[in-house]
């Protein structure tokens, strides 16, 4: 049997025969079928190629997004009460590639009518130069529906991600600012600049919007009235050291990002480094119970009017004040040679260390990297004599109002911060039991009694107690006639809860202001008689003790 088919043909009965070769067939069949397996084979791996291709494109894609997106993003601040100080939003800038524009008059004609109060000159000039430019940033919903609604080519959208500052000026010394990198560069968004950028929770202060908001408002009011360069407030919980409210004036706003150099704008609570005068006294005197050495009735008599340490001669600010007081009336009074003698009482080495468990005149780690340092100075005792009524003694509002802190609080230490926490760490107790229960009335006395210093900060109900302060400015060779008036702090006396510094930075006397006393007199007075804290922060103090206290009643349930 050969391979070729064989056909036989019958004529005489019609019939047809077919005999097949199943050989030749099979290997045809085989050649198609390993050119199908050949191609599916290509298929397949292209196939496999180009879906390997693809997605690794789109996670790299993705990733880049992912880099971007983390680089650009930043925990969102807010405060105590979960209210936004700082939050990271989506925004979308617009740009216009003037190369793809197809009717240029018509394009800015539509433009006109979206953003009419736009420089079309300059738009234009732009235009004609064929280069890339952005139109405006930070567009509106509103506008950026109607400009796309425009269909033109050459309209480019991008989207960012910005950051903001919804209370605008209210925290800016807090909070701070970043540069247009995403990098901070002051306040919180500095210091924590590492890990805003890793967290994605939210980040919890502990101060509180509602507070601050009437502090500052309070602290603008005063400055116009008694023309001050500045002020400055802090409001602190005596047990745990939280800053419920910290302003300085003046303030900025963070949305705009404006370099600063005005020394004008420091942070006076943290940054600033004064002599604050007569609130050191309260040291003193703190210093002395400390040590055991006087009891708040012991008697210093026949106090000199002056004293002469060196060149230098001490005198009392007031001439009336009696040269036989208790200890506790050398306080009440503000009297500068009655403190001088308890600090000699005291001696150089047990004033100086009290000073420094107090942490008044070293410098501190806070949460913010904007914290002055007090100026240095050797000990002597001229030296001893003066800073035992804050003269030639400097350190910064934050200290100041952390050491008063620990005065009334039973002597614990405690840290000024920022940042809530879940937990505190045990307190450590630092000063006998007897300083704060000695102190703390006399405190209370400056503000209740006639014979005191700060009467106009009795508001009724919150049992206010602190120490005014009136200092000169120091300069190089001498003291100006510039002052710092400020107002140290307690309320309630009974039961401390909150320290509360007030500071005027080179305040004014007002001849038009009417003072209100609270002695349930209703007696007013016209005019500040004396440029002194008395007259001065001890009303602006005593105005904010009366707006805030409510609110610390009845939001904390902690002044009774």
């Amino acid at each position: 049997m050969n391979n070729k088919a064989k056909f036989i043909l019958y004529e005489n009965d019609n019939q047809f025969s077919y005999e097949k070769n199943n050989k030749n067939i099979q290997v045809r069949f085989n050649r198609v079928a390993f050119i199908f397996f050949v191609f599916f084979i290509i298929s397949l791996i292209y196939l496999i190629h180009l879906i390997h291709l693809g997605s690794r494109s789109s996670n790299d894609i993705n990733d880049n997004n992912s880099k971007i997106y983390n680089k650009l993003k930043r925990a969102d601040i807010v405060d105590r009460n979960g209210n936004f100080l700082a939050k990271t939003v989506s925004s979308i800038d617009i740009g216009i590639n003037p190369m793809e524009i197809i009717d240029q008059k018509k394009l800015l004609l539509n433009l006109s009518i979206i953003f009419p109060n736009k420089d079309y000159n300059s738009i234009k000039s732009k235009v004609d130069k064929n280069k890339f430019f952005w139109f405006e940033k930070k567009i509106s919903e509103q506008n950026f529906e109607k400009i796309m609604m425009l269909g033109d080519k050459s309209i480019k959208p991008e989207e960012k991600l910005i950051r903001v500052y919804p209370q605008k000026n209210l925290f800016s010394h807090i909070i701070g600012q970043i540069d247009d990198d995403n990098n901070g560069i002051s306040g919180l968004e500095k210091s924590l600049d590492v890990q805003l950028k890793k967290n994605r929770d939210a980040i919890q202060l502990t101060v509180d919007k509602d507070i601050q908001f009437l502090i500052r408002e309070e602290l603008i009011k005063y400055n116009q009235i008694f023309r001050s360069n500045g002020s400055a407030a802090i409001l602190m919980d005596v047990n745990n050291g939280e800053i419920i409210s910290l302003v300085s004036i003046p303030d900025f706003d963070p949305n705009i990002r404006t370099n600063i150099t005005d020394k004008n704008y420091i942070n006076r609570v943290t940054k600033g480094v004064y002599e604050f005068g007569s609130v050191f006294k309260t040291f003193t005197l703190a210093a002395a119970f400390h040590e055991d050495i006087i009891e708040p009735q012991t008697q210093f008599n026949n106090l000199e009017k002056k004293l002469k340490c060196g060149k230098n001669t001490i005198s009392e600010y007031d001439e009336k004040i009696p040269s036989d007081l208790s200890a506790e009336q050398i306080l009440i009074r503000s009297g500068n040679i009655g403190s001088v003698r308890i600090g000699q009482s005291l001696g150089i080495e047990k004033f100086k260390k009290f000073i420094d468990k107090l942490n008044l005149i070293n410098p501190i780690k806070f949460d913010i990297e904007e914290v002055g340092v007090p100026i240095p100075f050797n000990w002597g005792k001229c030296k001893l004599a003066t800073t035992s009524y804050g003269h030639g003694i400097t350190t910064t509002i934050l200290q100041l109002a952390n050491a008063y802190s620990v005065i009334v609080n039973g002597g614990y230490e405690i840290r000024s911060t920022l940042i809530k926490k879940n937990t505190y760490k045990k307190r450590e107790k630092i000063l006998k039991n007897n300083v704060s229960k000695k102190i703390n009335p006399i405190l209370r006395k400056i503000v209740s009694t006639k014979e005191g210093t700060a009467t106009l900060a009795n508001v009724e109900g919150y049992e206010v107690g602190g120490k005014t302060g009136t200092a000169q400015k120091s300069i190089v060779g001498g003291y100006s006639k510039n002052k710092v008036n400020t107002f140290a702090s307690i309320f309630p006396t009974s039961n401390p809860k909150y320290t509360l510094i007030v500071m005027l930075d080179e305040p004014k006397t007002n001849s038009e202001y009417i003072y209100n006393y609270r002695d349930g007199s209703e007696i007013k007075y016209k005019g500040t008689p004396y440029n002194t804290a008395g007259w001065t922060t001890v009303e602006v103090a005593g105005q904010i003790i009366e707006k805030i206290g409510p609110i610390l009643a009845t939001k904390y349930n902690e002044v009774k």
